[in-house]
């Protein structure tokens, strides 16, 4: 059965934006005029390609960018040898800037339109996590340059968050206070429209189950063997089976990362990879819960033993209405993507891989409307936990031809040409705008505090996660 899906209009913001006109175009000038500077950091963070908590080469980049751009850069915070906060200025308002530049596994591809893997390699940024990490550093660096210049004033922050794709790197940013003396955080996401994000994300909990069972000869001596693979995959049936009777809106998906090494060797190792999300981290909490359970009934089962590691886990994504409507202001002058000709023929050929109905290349240009959507999307962020420490707000921006789904080499390829790169200068843009905002108008930073505060009601964060260190070989 379809989800239903309510889809509601909200009015376009009707006060004035407090941020000068003509500031706010010398600061679109200003950015575009570095197009080339930042298209090389981009493409060089694409071609690292490095996975979460091992962006050691990426990280490193755009930290000297941001030092050589007069930021005081402390690294390594959280625990995390690639995490760092990069701050300039002084007082209040304090805002803030994720930056992200993990890749992802599996996804090398070369920038051209039909699926081309780069020999030597394994990951590729199917997510867009190098356009990610750079747009908000091209933010930070314009809002640098208008402090200095006394156009504004305040702190900037940009934070290098590391590991987004299942590390949950932020939540340790979170659970270190890295956040707790901020007004506002700015996030945007590659993607393939021009949208500011008033849709949230799904609660998640990942975790490892590794099965332990016994070696022997599975021809001449099965009896004396117990098989950790047994284990795993009774559990995998065994979810499979809870399907029907947990709410529609869960998703529940596993890999298994070690089956064994040899057909005629009964594994005595077994590893099983879960994430389980729902739009309600209460409900992940309470499914996950019974995964555990699954995996404790499959070792007793297959008389094989059985632990597991929490790898990560992320709140909801909570919304604030009073900032999306600023950033949507911010977005629609701006604008979307302008495709060159080569640029139209390379994005139909693109489209032309997929099995499904694609919008227009052209609606890459378009600013879609603010929409709220009570509905948690198909995906999870760690930005989630953030949202709860802070008012947070953020946009998409078309990174991608139209119809390109994420962690696809479709993705990884657009985002390897100008196609990315322009997205991403949309979004450096919308950011910069909007913290111009946050920077000049006390009351719009009060009121989005207010609906933060309502929003949370009184809910005590409490990471999902638990205390253990950041998982820093989860990749491994």
């Amino acid at each position: 059965m379809g989800k239903s899906i309510l889809l509601l209009l909200l009015p376009v913001c009707l006060y004035a934006q407090s941020g000068d006109t003509a500031l706010k175009t010398k600061a679109i000038g200003d950015i575009q005029s570095r197009y080339d500077d930042y298209k090389k950091i981009a493409l060089q963070i694409w071609d690292y390609a490095e996975v979460g908590y091992k962006e050691a080469r990426s990280s490193a980049l755009l930290q000297r960018t941001l030092t050589d751009n007069g930021f005081a850069v402390k690294a390594g915070v959280a625990g995390i040898p690639t995490a760092f906060v990069a701050s300039y200025g002084s007082g209040s308002p304090v805002i803030g800037i994720l930056a992200e530049f993990d890749a992802l596994p599996g996804l090398a591809q070369q920038a051209v339109p039909e699926k081309s893997g780069i020999e030597g390699k394994n990951a590729g940024h199917g997510c867009g996590h190098h356009l990610f990490g750079t747009a908000s550093v091209a933010a930070g660096i314009e809002l640098r340059k208008l402090i200095a210049e006394k156009k504004i004033s305040g702190t900037v922050r940009v934070y290098g968050c590391p590991a987004e794709e299942g590390g949950s790197g932020k939540v340790y940013m979170v659970r270190a206070g890295l956040f707790d003396d901020v007004d506002v955080v700015i996030h945007w996401h590659p993607g393939a429209d021009n949208a500011v994000t008033l849709t949230s994300a799904l609660a998640n909990k990942s975790a490892k189950f590794r099965f332990t069972g016994l070696a022997a000869h599975a021809a001449a001596a099965p009896d004396k063997g117990r098989s950790a693979l047994d284990g795993v995959e009774a559990m995998d049936y065994m979810v499979n089976m809870m399907r029907e009777h947990i709410p529609q809106e869960t998703r529940i998906h596993y890999v298994i990362t070690n089956g064994g090494k040899a057909p005629n060797v009964v594994p005595d190792f077994a590893e099983v990879y879960y994430y389980v999300r729902h739009p309600k981290k209460e409900e992940v909490v309470r499914i996950f819960d019974w995964v555990v359970k699954a995996a404790q009934g499959a070792a007793m089962g297959t008389q094989t033993s059985v632990d597991y590691e929490v790898i990560g886990g992320t709140h909801d994504l909570l919304l604030n209405s009073t900032l999306a409507e600023d950033m949507q202001q911010n977005l629609l002058r701006v604008g979307g993507v302008a495709y060159t000709p080569a640029e139209t023929e390379f994005g139909r050929k693109i489209q032309a891989s997929f099995t499904y109905t694609v919008p227009s290349v052209a609606s890459a240009g378009v600013v879609q409307p603010l929409k709220a959507e009570q509905d948690a999307g198909g995906g999870s962020t760690d930005v989630g936990d953030v949202s709860y420490a802070v008012p947070t707000v953020g946009l998409r921006a078309a990174t991608w031809v139209p119809g390109t789904p994420a962690h696809s080499w479709q993705a990884t390829a657009c985002g390897g040409t100008d196609i990315g790169i322009k997205g991403m200068m949309v979004a450096a843009k919308t950011m910069a705008l909007t913290a111009v905002d946050l920077f000049s108008d006390a009351g719009l930073v009060t009121r989005a505090k207010e609906e933060f505060k309502k929003a949370k009601g009184d809910y005590q964060y409490k990471a999902l996660l638990g205390d253990r260190k950041p998982a820093l070989n989860y990749r491994d």
